[in-house]
């Protein structure tokens, strides 16, 4: 059997086993808002996963997972700390409490088969750049391509997370109440944050695309630009922030939705 199919069943197994496990803790505490911080750590897991499965040593398995593993802590840490400061997810309480009046399901089935189920595969799918790119022994080393991955990858975890420090000091500040956050990244683009957990995995896709079968992989950060974009990502929050702030309809029109760009004047609005 080749060596990529049994590492891709490997870390399948290893993603059933972390949601089964946070699934259990989430039903007992009736709360699975938990699962988003697990969407980035279980890639630094699986990332990790593969680098002992392929012996580790070269340095392409090691930028790869070391990148992996800090965009994983980053994010998997923002999300636990948001949701330990905010509380529980008001989207998947609605959910479950629809699935339990109009289907008549339970929590932990619903909770299974709504969050966690779903987002099992998508995980594995998106973070294919650090699992198939680091099964090829050779080339060992970066070449043009793959620095320019590390220069994609770094610049996207620093705009993310810059992006993220911003927004979480405007919404502390009392001032800013009901207001649209319209300042610093957010000035540039209306999802900094999206824009760069894109250019992270876009990063780690030219890594791996160094060898022959990383270059396979290119489906999982156009399937992220496609969840960020088009299905979960954008749809969803700019759906709940024009019910919510009649002003972010001016923010839409006068700022770009993704790709940063200067905004537009008032007058060309």
């Amino acid at each position: 059997m080749p060596e990529f199919v049994i590492v891709l069943a490997v870390n399948a197994v290893v993603i059933l086993g972390l949601f089964v496990l946070a699934w259990a803790i989430c039903v007992a505490q009736r709360d699975v808002t938990p699962v988003d911080s697990l969407w980035g750590l279980g890639m630094g897991v699986v990332a990790i996963s593969t680098f002992l499965q392929t012996g580790g040593g070269t340095s392409r398995r090691m930028i790869l997972t070391g990148l992996c593993v800090a965009w994983a802590v980053r994010l998997g840490g923002y999300m636990l700390w948001r949701w330990r400061d905010h509380g529980p997810d008001g989207r998947y309480v609605r959910m479950l409490d629809r699935a339990k009046a109009e289907r008549g399901w339970g929590y932990g089935y619903a909770a299974f088969r709504l969050v966690f189920m779903l987002q099992m595969p998508l995980l594995w799918l998106v973070c294919l750049p650090v699992q198939l790119g680091q099964i090829p022994d050779q080339p060992a080393d970066l070449g043009a391509l793959g620095i320019a991955g590390v220069v994609l990858a770094v610049f996207g975890l620093i705009f993310e997370s810059l992006s993220d420090w911003q927004l979480v000091r405007f919404k502390k500040d009392p001032a800013n109440a009901g207001q649209v956050m319209d300042r610093g990244l957010w000035r540039y683009t209306r999802h900094p944050n999206y824009f760069g957990d894109a250019c992270v995995w876009w990063g780690l896709w030219l890594v791996a695309a160094e060898t022959t079968l990383g270059l396979f992989a290119v489906i999982g950060p156009l399937y992220l630009v496609y969840t960020l974009t088009r299905w979960s990502g954008m749809p969803t929050v700019e759906g709940r922030m024009r019910r919510r702030k009649p002003a972010y309809e001016d923010y839409m029109r006068r700022t770009s939705a993704f790709f940063p760009w200067p905004p537009k004047p008032p007058e060309a609005a």
